[in-house]
């Protein structure tokens, strides 16, 4: 490209377009200082590191106010905010659960009937996999998964690192498959083509990473467990709390047909509350209560001193830190986008294609980077798939369903796995709020399925498997 044609409106630095990657470089560097210096990776520690990254390039940008405003803007975006809502909800219908005492009476349950951690690992995938098929959503996933099961499992004796991961191997299973996933959206779109041949191509590749997954959590569940074991356990539970599974139930019925997280949760939250208070789980409000609070509201303390806080209000401050280094993330990510390091990246790597192999690599790899350094998938593939793989696959005769499959799932794998990743750091986020809290980097290597499905796709691209996915559409 000549360097005249270079966007007269885009951020501009010393050094150019690749210096937008800066924000990102520095946030990835502090954290492997975090890592092995402080030996922790929380939300909240992540903050420096994310604050950092947006405080240090601001002096290698040519014009300043415009560095400012890209930041704004990232943040104030929809991509930024429609998260950090859902986390709210999603946050709160999770206290309820968890304040209910419902974690408790299943695993009461499990136990009564003979259920050990290992089997109820499986249970856990299956369960994660069908809602996040059903609903679209692997940050809801996550969040149900995080709030029922995991506190369950915990109780059951799985291993806690190895429990989360296998949550969020759900979630992936089902933001790579679900018709009404953004990322199944947005990789059909980009190709030009339908979601359903796109989804029945691809059932393939899943099937095989899930019965790979389930074998290794087989092996896993039996390798990485805690003393405890279900025949072994014999706690009191109170069986009323199994009430809550009717509100459970009805807002994944809601998510799976309305494929909204933000309406799911309303519903549950409002459903929850009521059959916690009328089934005596929790009060709906305590003022000046001596015992411990155990309501949806509570008040306490003197004068102006007096404070509010409750379930309701646990479940919200619980999303903070969280919620606060999303919208640092999304900064960096605005800088990178408004920069134009991505189009220098896909540039850079749209030379190496010399092949339909080489395609399909540079394809997959180009995903794999740009949503490992975002964080996010589907933004990833609309930045590579109409521009780059589209362009490719047709030079290279490999079907347009195939192109779609590649980037959709290819860009579910890493980075629902990277510590820096929102995935990670809310499963960690909820984890934090149990008896059994997580570093990111304990959950990172137990993402089992999707390490699984990026094996199973690179071993499909060197075998030349599924390069006329869809074809029979034509005929």
């Amino acid at each position: 490209m000549n360097k005249n044609n270079v966007n007269s409106n885009a951020l501009q630095f010393y050094g150019g377009e690749w210096m937008s990657f800066f924000p990102f470089l520095i946030f990835l560097v502090l954290i492997i200082i975090t890592t092995f210096l402080w030996g922790s990776i929380s939300d909240g520690a992540l903050w420096i590191p994310a604050f950092l990254a947006l405080l240090l390039p601001f002096f290698l940008a040519k014009d300043k106010k415009q560095y400012t405003e890209v930041i704004i803007e990232g943040m104030a975006s929809k991509e930024a905010i429609t998260p950090v809502i859902c986390w709210l909800f999603a946050g709160v219908f999770s206290g309820i659960l968890k304040a209910s005492g419902l974690a408790a009476a299943i695993a009461g349950l499990a136990a009564g009937i003979g259920v050990g951690n290992v089997v109820f690992l499986l249970i856990t995938f299956a369960a994660s996999a069908l809602f996040a098929t059903a609903s679209g959503t692997g940050f809801g996933t996550i969040a149900t998964g995080m709030g029922v099961l995991y506190p369950a499992g915990i109780a059951l004796g799985c291993y806690p690192p190895l429990l989360a991961g296998v949550i969020i191997s759900g979630a992936v299973f089902g933001d790579n498959l679900a018709p009404v996933s953004d990322t199944t959206i947005c990789s059909s779109i980009s190709q030009g083509v339908d979601v359903p041949t796109v989804v029945r191509s691809r059932l393939k590749y899943s099937a095989v990473a899930a019965g790979i997954s389930a074998v290794i959590m087989i092996i896993a569940g039996n390798i990485f467990k805690t003393d405890i074991t279900g025949a072994d356990l014999a706690f009191e539970y109170d069986s009323t709390a199994l009430f809550m599974l009717v509100p459970v139930i009805i807002t994944v019925i809601v998510a799976v047909n309305t494929g909204d997280i933000i309406i799911a949760t309303t519903i549950g939250i409002v459903l929850a509350g009521l059959t916690g208070v009328v089934t005596g789980q929790f009060d709906f409000l305590q003022i000046d209560s001596a015992e411990s609070v155990n309501a949806l509201f509570s008040v306490s303390g003197e004068g102006l001193e007096r404070t509010v806080g409750g379930i309701i209000y646990t479940g919200l401050s619980g999303m903070l830190q969280v919620s606060i280094l999303a919208l640092l993330l999304f900064g960096s990510i605005s800088i990178m986008r408004q920069g134009g390091g991505d189009v220098r990246l896909l540039g850079a790597l749209g030379k190496v294609a010399k092949s339909p192999t080489g395609a399909e690599i540079v394809i997959s790899v180009m995903v794999i980077l740009l949503s490992s350094v975002m964080g996010l998938n589907a933004p990833a593939i609309l930045a590579v798939g109409a521009s780059f793989a589209k362009p490719l696959s047709e030079k290279y005769r490999i079907s347009p369903y195939r192109a779609a499959n590649l980037l959709d799932a290819q860009s579910n794998t890493l980075v629902y796995a990277l510590p820096w990743t929102p995935a990670i750091i809310f499963t960690i986020g909820f984890a934090a709020q149990t008896e059994a809290p997580l570093r990111a980097t304990e959950v990172t290597p137990f993402v089992i399925y999707g390490y699984v499905l990026l094996v199973v796709m690179t071993a499909s691209i060197f075998l030349g498997i599924g390069r006329k996915d869809g074809e029979e559409k034509k005929v």
